[in-house]
């Protein structure tokens, strides 16, 4: 870092709650990550779902247990101390979850369907899914017949190891609040994402439309229950509009690639910072594609919250450029590192409120 980039953050960490987060943060590891799809199977079939609409499931080889002992083994020596959990739906895996979770530190996102046990999971995080209302959810992933919110809802109830982790749709702002206080009244926080509309269903689907009304929704949620939300007005706003400063959202930015795959051997050479680490097995556990959400999908449909949270995070030395800025930042690492349990600070939800404080209005400077 250069001189007066530290001369900066120097300065704004007189700040003594910036202090705070910054020490926090920087006593821990760094961060070595992977996403691996853990099944290639659900129980369901969400209207949209990356997954399958991409037909990712039809082209590896049906996994063995061989080949996933291998990878730990390999990602162990490669020093991996966190894997994202995509793919299929990881309750249906379980023997292979608890390995991941003995060995690595974990983010797992479930469709809440089948209920993932507390014994062996103990500090588990867990994003629970919900795309909207009990009609909206539903339609988009219970084939209009089965309330998979409400059956995720009596899953984990005040369980401290989930919370929600809500697609909105650009049309579904009126939604927001209900769905938000339902999952609070369950004893859930909610952790927010954006219909990507892979399906081109258009209308109140459809992301061309934009978020402007999601957003306004969301942070009004933050103002009412400041303690349950877990993303900052900030960010949303960065993953809604795509742009990060100067920078804009798509294939050429995004950090989140395969960095042994031949296919982004172009994207690594064009300067831009990517995850040096990162690889984003499929379920053969050996393969690896493009990206963590991707094989040869159009980026201006990702509104993905995980990969961004990534785009954010690897690009600090921008957001040295004002204490607004590097707040931003800060305070978004810090949401990431919260929500995936890599805190040893039990205290840490209740500086959720100040967190938003610090960034309610920021938008996407």
């Amino acid at each position: 870092m250069c001189s007066i980039m530290a001369s900066k953050l120097k300065t704004y960490l007189e700040d003594p709650f910036l202090s705070r987060l910054y020490g926090v943060i920087r006593r821990l590891p760094p961060l070595k990550s992977i996403s691996v799809d853990l099944t290639h199977v659900c129980n369901i079939r969400c209207t949209g779902c990356y997954y399958f609409e991409q037909e990712m499931d039809a082209h590896v080889s049906p996994p063995d247990d061989e080949a996933f002992d291998a990878l730990i083994l390999g990602e162990k020596e490669r020093g991996t101390n966190f894997v994202t959990i995509v793919g299929g739906e990881p309750s249906l895996s379980l023997p292979r979850l608890k390995k991941l979770y003995d060995n690595f530190s974990l983010s797992v996102a479930t469709n809440g369907l089948k209920r993932i046990p507390r014994e062996g999971f103990e500090n588990l995080p867990l994003g629970v899914a919900v795309w909207g209302s009990h009609q909206t959810d539903r339609v988009l992933r219970g084939g209009g017949r089965l309330d998979v919110f409400k059956q995720a809802l009596k899953n984990y109830r005040d369980d401290p190891r989930a919370f929600f982790y809500y697609t909105v749709a650009p049309g579904h702002a009126a939604e927001v609040a209900t769905v938000v206080e339902e999952c609070i009244q369950n004893g859930n926080r909610v952790l927010f994402n954006f219909y990507c509309d892979i399906k081109d269903l258009g209308g109140d689907y459809g992301y061309r439309n934009g978020f402007s009304p999601v957003i306004s929704a969301i942070d009004a949620m933050i103002d009412r229950y400041p303690e349950w939300i877990l993303l900052n007005s900030y960010f949303a706003g960065v993953i809604t509009t795509g742009r990060l400063l100067s920078d804009r959202w798509g294939y050429e930015t995004c950090t989140s690639i395969s960095a042994d795959n031949p296919v982004n051997a172009d994207r690594i050479q064009n300067g831009k910072t990517y995850n040096r680490h990162f690889r984003a097995y499929n379920s053969d556990f050996t393969t690896t594609r493009r990206c963590c959400t991707g094989v040869d999908r159009d980026c201006d449909s990702c509104f993905d919250t995980w990969e961004h949270f990534s785009w954010v995070m690897l690009n600090m030395k921008k957001h040295l450029e004002s204490k607004t800025l590097f707040t931003s930042w800060l305070t978004t690492t810090y949401l990431f590192y919260m929500i995936n349990n890599l805190l040893d600070e039990p205290e840490d939800a209740a500086l959720l409120p100040e967190i938003h404080r610090r960034t309610r209005g920021a938008g996407c400077v």
